[in-house]
């Protein structure tokens, strides 16, 4: 009998329908740790589970990825729940996740946590906070209309305030199409007239919660120009909303409380006001009444004179001051006058030739004084000359027995310049001829 032989493609489809008729793979719950995991952006994940033995492969799509509340990440045990079915074109087998949450935690508190430590980092709980209004005129209200909520608010809010108008805006606060509603009603509240906004439920669990926790509703509060005051849950409870608004109220009658003052107590506090102003008022009023007598009894109204004494003196000594400083210009200026006059009589040219004649005859005095002087001192010069040329003189020191010789004009210092011939001795009254009988030169004998 000849053999039958499959195709790659025939084998695959026939163990894929195994697979998919298999009951026990048609709703797996699987445990394990998460490895080779990449995020892929508003796409299918594809990555694996594994434990300390074995290792499947898994694929999520993106359908159901973005129903996740917290971001899965490398090596974090989950529990997932899926199918179990055997890819085709390559042979393999691979686990269908539908849905999946961390392993030992709820997806609910881990998905809070990352969104909470998401939040704070991008500084959205650190914004600065919106003050409530002291006294509101319209209060927007966002809850159940069916609650307890809005009837704690509306007692409250009437004991306290009645003059305040509380509008509802019957909002969703549980399920999944609450966290959309919540943020429609926001935007509806900040387009009209309000002064303040409450967002209210009564309490729960994390999942009634929920919507409160949302990122749309946390951005939606805090990007709102009204201030708002959030009571989600009780006292314990703490929501991503709480966070994120301007005032957070542990119930909703603290919340009504928080919105509006006491009425009475406010109109206690005018009347207060009003009857320290009208008590200061007429204190005012008695100290200016007596500020006015005693300025009545004042000198100034009893003798108007005496304001215009110290005036009337001023007035005297600058009046005495002026004629004083008149006298002065006036001497000053005739004085002047005088000093002009004789400029005028001097620059005459009678004058002129006086003063000049005057100063001629000066000039010719001085220099007759000058040559005077002049003489005398050329005289002095000339006889200290001669006495300086007297003692200077050959004649003055002959007639102390000194006399020089000459030959032939020659006057002779030396004996080598003397010859054999005559020679003249001059004495102070006369000469001498004389002959040369013989030279001796000094040193010799």
């Amino acid at each position: 009998m000849a053999q039958e032989y499959l195709t790659v493609s025939a084998l695959n489809k026939y163990i894929k329908r195994k697979f998919d008729v298999d009951p026990y793979l048609d709703r797996v719950y699987l445990t394990g740790e998460i490895s080779n995991f990449r995020l892929r952006p508003n796409n299918h994940q594809y990555f694996s589970l594994k434990d300390e033995q074995s290792k499947i492969n898994a694929i999520m799509f993106k359908g159901a990825f973005q129903k996740l509340k917290f971001t899965p990440k490398e090596g974090m045990k989950v529990l997932v729940v899926g199918r179990v079915a055997l890819y085709e074109a390559s042979g393999m087998y691979q686990i269908y996740i539908e849905h999946m949450e961390p392993d030992g935690v709820g997806a609910l508190y881990q998905a809070l946590a990352e969104l909470r430590e998401k939040l704070n980092k991008e500084g959205l709980f650190s914004l600065p906070k919106k003050p409530l209004p002291r006294f509101p005129k319209r209060i927007a209200v966002l809850t159940s209309p069916s609650g307890a909520v809005i009837r704690d608010i509306i007692t409250t809010v009437k004991r306290r305030y009645p003059i305040a108008q509380l509008v509802l805006f019957p909002t969703v606060v549980q399920g999944d199409k609450a966290a959309e509603n919540i943020v429609k009603n926001i935007k509806r509240a900040e387009a009209g007239e309000f002064d303040t906004m409450i967002i209210g439920r009564g309490g729960g669990s994390i999942e009634d919660l929920w919507p409160f926790n949302e990122e749309v509703v946390a951005r939606a509060i805090a990007a709102s120009p009204l201030p708002i005051i959030s009571s989600v849950g009780h006292e314990t409870d703490t929501t991503i909303a709480d966070l994120a608004a301007d005032v957070r109220a542990a119930t909703p009658t603290a919340a009504a409380e928080l919105a509006v003052p006491v009425l009475n107590e406010e109109l206690l506090r005018l009347k207060e006001k009003q009857n320290r102003l009208e008590q200061a008022y007429l204190n005012l009023l008695e100290r200016k009444k007596e500020r006015y007598q005693r300025i009545m009894q004042s000198y100034i109204f009893r003798q108007p004179m005496r304001l215009y004494e110290a005036q009337s003196i001023q007035l005297d000594r600058l009046t005495q001051r002026l004629q004083q400083e008149t006298t002065v210009l006036v001497n000053q200026r005739e004085k002047q006058l005088l000093q002009v006059i004789g400029r005028f009589e001097q620059a005459t040219p009678l004058n002129r030739v006086k003063n000049t004649q005057q100063q001629v005859d000066y000039l010719t005095n001085r220099l007759q004084q000058q040559m005077t002087v002049l003489m005398e001192n050329k005289g002095q010069k000339m006889a200290h000359a001669i006495a300086s040329l007297d003692l200077l003189s050959p004649l003055k020191i002959m007639g102390r027995g000194y006399t020089y010789t000459t030959q032939e004009n020659q006057v002779i210092r030396s004996v080598k310049e003397l010859t054999e011939k005559e020679l003249t001795i001059h004495f102070v009254d006369g000469t001498v001829q004389s002959t040369i009988d013989k030279i001796v030169e000094k040193g010799e004998k």
